[in-house]
């Protein structure tokens, strides 16, 4: 069992900058897959980066290339990502996930574990 705490969320004025970070309980945290996904306002969750087990390779949506960077620290139980340039239709309900598996993917059925999510806001 992983239970999954996220932080950092908060209110941003678009090209803002913010980093959303996933504390993670239990031992094992380098041996599962992690992921961001988000949720805006009647939307469904959608992907928005994906990391391996030892961070060297990364999965990212189309819309969060080159403004969105994923990281881990294994040392420490936690993920990060990284948000520059941020715009309004960024805004929604950050989540972060685990998955029992090493390899990185972009599918959400391919997660087990979930925290309970971080709000970004970011106004025009």
């Amino acid at each position: 069992q992983v239970q999954l705490v996220e932080s950092g969320g908060g209110l941003v004025q678009a090209g803002g900058s913010l980093r959303l970070s996933c504390a993670a309980s239990g031992r094992t945290f380098s041996s599962y897959r992690m992921g961001w996904f988000r949720q805006a306002p009647g939307k469904e969750r959608e992907f928005v980066a994906a990391i391996n087990w030892s961070g060297g390779s990364t999965y990212s949506a189309d819309s969060v290339k080159g403004r969105f960077t994923i990281s881990r620290d294994n040392a420490k139980n936690t993920m990060y990502l990284q948000m520059n340039s941020l715009k309004p239709e960024d805004t929604a309900v950050y989540y972060c996930a685990a998955g029992r598996n090493t390899q990185a993917t972009i599918l959400r059925r391919a997660y087990d574990y979930w925290g309970q999510g971080t709000q970004v806001t970011v106004s025009s």
